[in-house]
């Protein structure tokens, strides 16, 4: 899945082409020159377009910075679902998390490490309530699936909101690693043993088991 790939999916179709060439040129100018440096008329530079179609399209910076973040959360999401809808059980359900964490992040470098530098900015900014709103549907799939009968009895133990850290922490933190550069194989290369140190870290150090 290359960047072209993601936009295609998210913003298909002719009339959606200005967007979408808006999109890519401002993701590479925020990942190259960061977010605070990056203005609107570089990207209008980048894009051989106007101001006010920019403006048009997303309001301001803040908009345009909010709508790439959005954008890639939505594709990972649509990643995580299609996985977790194969998984039977508990243990294939943490697996098919981390997996498709991993396989996204490997498959769009680019928009994850804009992801990983743009979190501060969109949670604390103007769309912030917009955030929260889109997670909250974004997130039903997953709500309901841990949800079922039974799974919430394994998983008892553990508060709903440490869940999300437990499973993908471990992922984040070696995937913000390597986007930075700081180790060198992927987190593909990884992805059974990430994923299995995930159900470990339920499954063999549940507080219920460990009094």
């Amino acid at each position: 899945m290359e960047t072209a790939d993601l936009l295609e999916r998210s913003y298909p179709g002719r009339r959606a082409e200005l967007k979408r060439d808006i999109f890519r040129k401002a993701l590479a100018l925020f990942n190259e020159q960061g977010l605070e440096a990056t203005t609107i008329e570089m990207i209008r530079a980048e894009c051989d377009t106007s101001v006010g179609a920019i403006y048009h399209h997303f309001g301001n910076k803040e908009g345009l910075v909010a709508a790439l973040f959005f954008t890639a959360l939505d594709d990972q999401a649509l990643l995580r679902d299609s996985y977790l809808a194969e998984a039977q059980t508990t243990e294939e359900g943490v697996h098919a998390l981390v997996h498709s964490y991993v396989d996204w992040v490997d498959s769009q470098p680019d928009w994850a490490r804009f992801q990983y530098h743009a979190r501060f900015a969109v949670t604390k900014g103007p769309f912030k309530e917009e955030l929260a709103t889109r997670n909250k549907i974004r997130n039903q799939t997953l709500g309901q699936w841990l949800a079922e009968p039974g799974r919430r009895d394994e998983l008892r133990a553990f508060p709903a909101e440490l869940l999300p850290s437990l499973i993908i922490g471990q992922a984040d933190s070696y995937c913000r690693a390597w986007l930075s550069g700081r180790v060198v194989a992927s987190p593909k290369a990884y992805r059974e043993l990430l994923a299995e140190a995930a159900w470990r870290s339920i499954c063999d150090n549940s507080p219920a088991e460990t009094q």
